[in-house]
């Protein structure tokens, strides 16, 4: 065989695999396309299930919808039925958008026997009492990062406010209290009543004592912070600088 045929062969040789390549790639091209546009419906969390809230819970508030999910995303165990998970509780806090699995549910003593606050190493938990529009209203969740505003109220004292703890974070935000308020006379009066409620921090040592000291001392504020929210500790504020 002379070397202008043998040229030609190869030739025609290496056109053929690269054909068959293509054609490969083409059919992997078409089911990676289908499977991303391949969609399930599923159970997901339309608002943030709590741990140790019961998926009939979830279900009777309209926390809990049907989605379609890409096939290639589906976790183990979702399904669109809700039979499988009825009568258990979620085993820890389930985001908007996540899909509702087993792996997340379970029975009350299952909750109970795992911690429900997950404290950060080396802190502590504490509750403190907050008036309610001392609290950045319904927008205070788990999670969510504060500052700790303190304003001290002695008698014969001038009022000051000053930043306390620029930057702790929120374990739970619990229950509403009525707290019956006094009159100018300092009876109590039954018919007027001020909501208060308990918001429970993740705190060293030191700022636990802190905060301990200054809701003796007057009034706590929580100031709800995000990513760009720029707090430190400054001057105190009083009557003889509030307009400087």
């Amino acid at each position: 065989m002379d070397r202008r045929r043998l040229l030609l062969v190869v030739a025609a040789v290496v056109a053929a695999l690269g054909v068959a390549l293509v054609f490969v790639y083409a059919r992997g091209a078409e089911t990676r396309a289908a499977d991303k546009f391949d969609t399930v419906e599923v159970l997901t969390a339309a608002q943030q299930i709590e741990p140790g809230e019961s998926l009939d819970e979830a279900l009777e508030s309209g926390k809990v919808q049907l989605t379609n999910v890409a096939r290639a995303q589906l976790l183990e165990g979702a399904d669109d039925d809700s039979k499988p998970l009825r009568d258990k509780v979620a085993l820890t806090t389930i985001y908007p958008g996540e899909q509702l699995i087993p792996l997340k549910f379970g029975a009350v003593e299952d909750v109970q026997a795992a911690s429900v606050l997950p404290i950060p190493e080396g802190k502590i938990a504490i509750s403190v009492l907050v008036k309610d529009d001392g609290r950045v209203g319904r927008f205070i969740k788990t999670g969510a990062e504060v500052s700790i505003i303190a304003t001290i109220i002695e008698s014969n004292k001038p009022i000051l406010t000053r930043m306390l703890l620029p930057r702790v974070t929120v374990l739970a935000d619990g229950l509403k209290t009525f707290v019956p308020e006094e009159d100018t006379s300092g009876e109590v009066d039954g018919n007027d009543q001020e909501i208060q409620r308990l918001v429970t921090l993740a705190l060293s040592q030191r700022e636990a004592e802190k905060i301990r000291f200054a809701e003796k001392d007057g009034e706590l504020t929580i100031a709800l912070l995000n990513d760009a929210s720029t707090v430190k500790v400054g001057p105190q504020v009083d009557r003889e600088n509030l307009f400087d």
